[in-house]
């Protein structure tokens, strides 16, 4: 029951970031290969692997992130200077490619995307405001006015379903596909714990107070970069105040109708989809 995005096989190699002359024999190596990305979306083979060209196919003013090593053979993805940052949203195609990569090739993806989209939008130094330049191979960037060194952050995000008598919490938002539920989310504040967080989330935008908060699993979230943190809760009570500025609505959904609903079957919403930590936290509760 592994979460989407997690799996990876890559060796991240730290060890090559440091060292100027390693990284170049990387990039010299005839073994190196470029990750495949078209609008930032992968490019996958009829057998669910990710798509991998010569560095050389890369633009000419391209730089380039060492993402790791598969066995002796080094792995990129480039990131081009004053582009665009990566659409936080997904697109359908992005859906549908996603559900086609076999397990642990995501997180490849997750971690490339993740990177480009960071060296997007931190191309200036937060500290003096001075134009930054990419070094560790790409996992960091330093300031050439003050030498402050900045370095790729996540953003932590709980994620969470409160159950009280058999059911579960769920919400949707409006921009969601019409029928689709799932658990509850929000960002992690300055000066919270996770279990904070959850509880606070939960009383935000459902009005449910709850307790005895459990972790069940994380997740990389690359859009553009979190970490989903999964938690259960159990709530005091079932009535529900909604707030209207995060949800569209909230039910409370039986272990029977959840397990019909992650097994194809019908039920009162559509589930998450399966690479979504929302779907991990689901069945992991109705699974007991």
């Amino acid at each position: 029951m592994a979460p989407g995005f997690t799996g990876g096989t890559l060796d991240r190699a730290d060890r090559l970031r440091h060292d100027e002359d390693a990284l170049a024999a990387a990039m010299g190596n005839w073994q190196s290969r470029l990750l495949k990305l078209h609008d930032y979306e992968p490019e996958v083979t009829p057998d669910g692997r990710l798509g991998w060209t010569m560095l050389t196919e890369a633009p000419d003013e391209a730089e380039f992130i060492l993402l790791g090593l598969d066995g002796d053979r080094p792995r990129f993805c480039a990131f081009t200077p004053g582009a665009e940052a990566p659409p936080a949203f997904r697109s359908p195609n992005l859906f549908r490619v996603l559900d086609q990569l076999q397990e642990g090739e995501a997180a490849t993806f997750a971690t490339a995307r993740a990177l480009i989209d960071w060296h997007a939008r931190h191309g200036f130094c937060a500290r003096c405001g001075t134009a930054t330049a990419m070094f560790r191979a790409g996992w960091g960037r330093r300031c050439p006015s003050c030498a402050a060194e900045h370095f790729p952050r996540v953003d932590p995000v709980v994620i969470m379903i409160a159950e009280h008598d058999g059911r579960a919490l769920l919400g949707r938002q409006p921009s969601w596909p019409a029928g689709r539920y799932s658990a509850l989310a929000g960002f992690v504040e300055p000066g919270e714990s996770i279990e904070e967080a959850v509880a606070r989330e939960i009383a935000e935008e459902a009005g449910v107070t709850v307790s005895n908060v459990r972790y069940v699993a994380s997740q990389p979230w690359p859009f553009p970069s979190q970490l989903m943190i999964a938690c259960v809760a159990e709530a005091a009570g079932d009535a529900i105040t909604l707030d209207e500025h995060e949800l569209e609505d909230a039910i409370w959904v039986s272990r029977e109708d959840v397990r019909a609903v992650l097994a194809g079957g019908d039920g009162p919403f559509l589930a998450p989809p399966p690479y979504a930590i929302a779907h991990t936290v689901l069945t992991a509760w109705a699974e007991g």
